[in-house]
């Protein structure tokens, strides 16, 4: 299989690295200890995203201040459980902190030293981080250069941006038709910090994927990473779609599984439940059944742009998603078996079987 530069400084560092094709309990992933950032930590990496996205897994203990690192590219943050606190600073500037919760995700800008700490006195809390320094390892293969733990004093100034309007409330920005990242996305929220995403409720509707969910798309600021996240009912699923490699998919609520597939190959049953993570490989069909008696939520976080099917963008819609009256017989059979496992029913009409422009009722948020 090939390497990148990315695998070799992983496998460099003895760290514990994850693969497969999906995670069902980040919470319970093994780590081991990285002393140079001062705390266990994991790498995850998943079938499709080699060479283009980071993911992994660090843990703060209880009471437990993190020593300051400074990236030269954005990460996203995504709280897997626990509470505290993260500073971000350039240096020689003031700090801007800010507290966060199980759920919460913000952005921790390039050229910024960042400090995590954690504000509980028992429990260690565990945070998931994605990024796209494999991309940047193949341009310029010397990690060093990207990565600083360095004293923060003896560290070059850097041009500062505000954190303070950085980390301000997220705001909502219209598009238009030749925006390229959201095509037939009407709003965008930006933003740097989202306190909890399991309670995020500006969603819109999205009758494209079915189910009467609805969705949110989210940028941050400055940053080509982007993300979205789509809520669907109880009892319901989405349909199969397929697009570009790079994605990292989190769990904020619900109970389900995905299945993935390669088209003409054998299928991958992934199970998820708040706290799963999930990567559909490079043009794999995927999709996402709510076995659950509440609605799901599902949050996709987004490589650069240069990568095809960024945003849920589907240029062929009869080649790239499935509809419900196209499927294999077998799927609705799986999604009732599963839902009478649990002694429930599904709630897809039979009238979204039968015709191709069924219009479900949007979910309440």
């Amino acid at each position: 299989m090939l390497k990148y530069t990315h695998d070799h400084w992983m496998a460099s560092l003895g760290l514990p690295i994850h693969s497969g094709y999906f995670i069902e309990d980040l919470g319970a992933v093994r780590l081991g200890h990285w002393p140079a950032r001062g705390c266990d930590a994991a790498f995850i990496q998943l079938e499709g995203q080699q060479g283009i996205t980071e993911t992994r897994v660090s843990e703060v203990p209880p009471r437990g201040v993190l020593p300051p690192v400074r990236l030269a590219f954005d990460e996203v943050v995504y709280v897997v459980q626990g509470r505290g606190a993260t500073s971000v600073w350039a240096a020689g500037g003031a700090r801007k902190s800010f507290e966060w919760q199980p759920n919460s995700m913000f952005l921790l800008p390039r050229h910024h030293f960042h400090q995590f700490s954690n504000t509980h006195g028992s429990r260690a809390a565990r945070l998931l981080h994605y990024n796209y320094f494999p991309l940047l390892l193949s341009a310029s293969p010397d990690a060093d250069a990207f990565i600083t733990t360095e004293a923060p004093d003896d560290a070059a100034p850097v041009q500062r941006v505000d954190l303070e309007a950085l980390y301000a409330p997220p705001s909502l920005r219209t598009t238009n038709p030749a925006d390229v990242i959201w095509k037939r996305r009407r709003q965008v929220w930006v933003g740097s910090f989202f306190p909890d995403m399991s309670a995020w409720d500006r969603l819109e509707v999205n009758a494209r994927r079915g189910a009467g969910g609805r969705s949110v798309a989210m940028e941050f600021p400055g940053s080509e990473i982007s993300c979205h996240m789509s809520m669907f009912p109880a009892r319901t699923y989405k349909k199969a779609h397929r697009h570009g490699p790079g994605r990292a998919i989190v769990i904020p609520a619900g109970e389900g599984y995905s299945v993935m597939w390669e088209e003409g190959k054998d299928r991958v049953i992934a199970p998820w439940k708040p706290g799963s993570l999930i990567t559909p490989p490079n043009r794999w069909f995927h999709q996402h059944f709510n076995v659950g008696q509440s609605p799901a939520r599902y949050l996709a976080f987004h490589p650069p742009m240069q990568f095809d099917g960024h945003a849920e963008r589907i240029e062929d819609r009869a080649r790239d998603q499935i509809e419900y009256v196209d499927e294999a017989p077998e799927v609705r059979d799986r999604f009732e078996a599963e839902l009478a496992t649990r002694g429930l029913t599904s709630l897809v009409p039979p009238d979204a079987y039968a015709s191709r422009d069924y219009e479900f009722t949007p979910v309440s948020v």
